[in-house]
């Protein structure tokens, strides 16, 4: 099954203004990128997509295995070998952060193994590989696959939206 129109794109955006005398000076401030990579599994290339809307229960963890039990929007399960870009939202009406990070037998190629992001109710994270980039962040079956998600808390669920893009080789 083909993926197509895959794209993941960033964009951040300010301006700095001041009173002058006369007028007023502004500097305006930005940095965008963005990737689309076409269908395959090289450089500028995937196959393979999960993306799932998800609540964790007061207190819970869970493990995202990235080798072979995630399921596609069919129902196909998905073996990661390498991921090309990943977006983690947490909710905006939460409680509680969403904590993203290690865990036994930890994917590690991005966060470390024992690196952390916590998203706050109504933060995201996003990281993403370029086109140019053969390897991605390499998923390893068994020993280094599992994407750590908890709920910081007590008292109340938190629900996140994940969307990850790979390549099956």
């Amino acid at each position: 099954m083909p993926l197509s129109g895959a794209m993941l794109a960033v964009s951040a955006f300010g301006e700095l203004t001041q009173a002058l005398d006369l007028g007023t000076g502004s500097a305006k401030q930005s940095l965008s990128r963005a990737m689309s990579l076409s269908t395959g599994t090289a450089a500028g290339k995937a196959d393979r997509i999960f993306s799932d809307r998800r609540t964790l229960a007061a207190s819970a963890t869970e493990d995202l295995d990235l080798a072979g039990v995630l399921l596609d929007a069919f129902g196909t399960a998905i073996t990661f070998a390498r991921i090309k870009g990943i977006v983690i939202a947490a909710a905006a009406g939460n409680a509680n952060n969403v904590v993203v990070g290690a865990a036994t037998n930890p994917w590690a190629t991005l966060l470390s193994a024992t690196g952390t992001v916590t998203l706050r109710p109504g933060a995201f994270f996003a990281a993403g590989t370029g086109v140019a980039d053969a390897t991605g962040y390499a998923v390893t079956a068994s020993t280094g696959d599992l994407l750590k998600v908890a709920n910081s808390g007590a008292g109340t669920s938190v629900t996140y939206d994940i969307h990850i893009i790979g390549a099956s080789a």
